[in-house]
């Protein structure tokens, strides 16, 4: 398997999903703007996004897939489809009964993740209504994260990829076709999230059945490769979550500010999640299955390569994509989001929030691309020790930052965070001993370093006034961006090709 070549297909398919995640909030922020209705829906989808990550693609992806491929090696398909089954029975009853507590105690999980909201009884009510239709969003997604890593475990990454499109094609059906008959409109956008969640489990049922793979009931908890996920599943919470749960104290402090700062939050944090998924979930989906399967075979030398592959290519997209972002901050928010509610104010409170979101993006990819190192060895104590001293860290500077900055410090303290994360990460890699730098460490970052700061200047000389991107109609901004995205990426490929950079040396072989 050709590692570069799974990379570009799970980018490309992720890129399709943004695109039409930016499509979705572009509209969403067409007909609800940035205020009490879209703070109260973002906090209501939050929580159940949250434990998505936290639970799904965070501690539940990186305890189930190192065990599943370990069972693949070395129990067989008849041992490996057992594991499959008890897996799933286990994992769906358990999120029955979360999905169930979380929609009986809906108006307590508001008060704990959003108490500013309890201040205006009519933002309070309509949240805790669209978190009881939000809520069960959990069940279907964790049950799409096994198939998925089923999927990506055999590496049929195309589907898993694809699948969050199905989210973004539920929001846009929504709010286009079907908001005139909900009361508020907006409830239609806790729906979308529920059709959403459907859809997607749907998807996998198919390719499933493919592999073979598709679950049966059988109720075994104390199965003993059931029970190893379970023990690798409570540290791993913490251990590649960190981000998330700052996301979410974010709000508490958030919702205390003026009206709109959860929204402004919002919409730079789904930018930065675009270059975050293109590359850093893309990697970390990538890799993990190949870094199990050397672990598993004890080729430490070819993990500690893999490693080192992706910590090249992390430098050598993120680092520019940050740049970039800080940049064009005026630009793109313009164009996606400054249409019929969100105004000028809007886009400049945005744009303070994905600056300064801006500076942890390498911190944040990085993150994805070392916590496999820990986990696909099953090693949970590290990360776990590492992400408690980040949490705290990000909390001590949110209430540094909160004050002069306001909403912008929070984000300031995330991004932060991050970078202390992937920095405490990076060093026990070294300490433990699994990872080594390879040759032309330093050759390479200082030619990439050039090739980005061509880029910046390119950029710089070539944006324009902020006055014409607030006044300019929504397709004139919408050419002049392309046109900067163009000429950025070809600047910083321009010069990386002429610093002796080739696509050939990034080629590499999965296990």
């Amino acid at each position: 398997m050709n590692l570069l070549r799974a990379l570009a297909t799970v980018s490309g398919m992720t890129l399709v999903s943004r695109i039409l995640g930016f499509v979705r909030d572009a509209i969403i922020a067409r007909m609800f703007g940035a205020g009490l209705a879209t703070d109260a829906f973002f906090v209501a989808f939050r929580i159940p996004n949250l434990l998505r990550r936290l639970f799904a693609e965070g501690a539940f992806s990186q305890a189930f897939v190192p065990v599943l491929a370990e069972y693949r090696n070395r129990e067989g398909e008849a041992g490996t489809k057992r594991l499959v089954d008890r897996t799933a029975t286990l994992l769906a009853l358990a999120l029955l009964a979360v999905s169930a507590l979380g929609v009986a105690v809906a108006p307590l999980v508001i008060y704990v993740s959003a108490p500013g909201f309890a201040a205006t009884p009519e933002k309070f009510e309509l949240t805790v209504a669209m978190l009881r239709i939000t809520f069960p969003y959990i069940l279907f997604i964790s049950l799409v994260s096994l198939a998925g890593g089923v999927l990506n475990t055999w590496s049929r990454f195309a589907i898993p990829a694809f699948t969050p499109t199905l989210l973004n094609v539920a929001f846009i059906a929504g709010a286009l076709f079907f908001a005139p008959y909900f009361h508020p409109p907006v409830m239609v956008l806790a729906w979308a999230v529920f059709a959403g969640g459907v859809l997607q489990l749907a998807l996998q049922v198919p390719a499933l059945a493919r592999l073979g793979m598709l679950p049966r009931w059988d109720l075994a908890w104390r199965d003993p490769g059931v029970r190893r996920i379970l023990v690798l599943m409570g540290p791993a919470v913490i251990g590649v979550s960190v981000s998330q749960v700052s996301l979410l104290l974010n709000t508490i402090f958030a919702s205390f500010l003026e009206t709109g700062s959860v929204s402004w939050l919002y919409y730079a944090d789904r930018l930065m999640e675009f270059p975050t998924g293109l590359l850093g979930v893309a990697l970390g989906t990538v890799l993990l299955p190949s870094l199990a399967r050397h672990h598993s075979t004890g080729a430490s030398e070819a993990y500690a390569a893999l490693l080192d592959w992706g910590l090249r290519l992390t430098l050598l997209l993120a680092l520019p994509a940050a740049v970039a972002l800080a940049i064009l901050a005026v630009p793109l928010i313009a164009t996606l989001f400054m249409h019929g509610a969100f105004d000028a104010h809007d886009l400049l409170q945005t744009r303070k929030a994905l600056v300064a979101y801006s500076v942890g993006l390498l911190g944040l990819i990085l993150v994805k691309v070392l916590a496999p190192g820990f986990y696909a060895r099953q090693n949970i104590r590290t990360p776990v020790k590492i992400a408690l001293a980040t949490l705290a860290a990000t909390q001590l500077m949110n209430l540094a930052f909160v004050f002069p900055l306001r909403h912008a410090g929070l984000a300031l303290a995330i991004a932060l965070g991050a970078c202390l994360n992937a920095a405490l990460l990076y060093r026990q890699l070294r300490a433990h001993g699994i990872y080594a730098p390879q040759p032309g460490w330093t050759a390479f970052a200082l030619k990439v370093g050039a090739a980005i700061a061509a880029m910046a200047a390119a950029l710089a000389l070539a944006i324009g006034a902020e006055a014409w991107w607030i006044a300019a109609s929504w397709q004139a901004r919408t050419l002049r961006l392309t046109g900067l995205v163009a000429l950025g990426g070809a600047v910083y490929l321009a010069a990386l090709g002429l610093l002796g950079f080739r696509l050939r040396d990034f080629h590499r072989r999965g296990a």
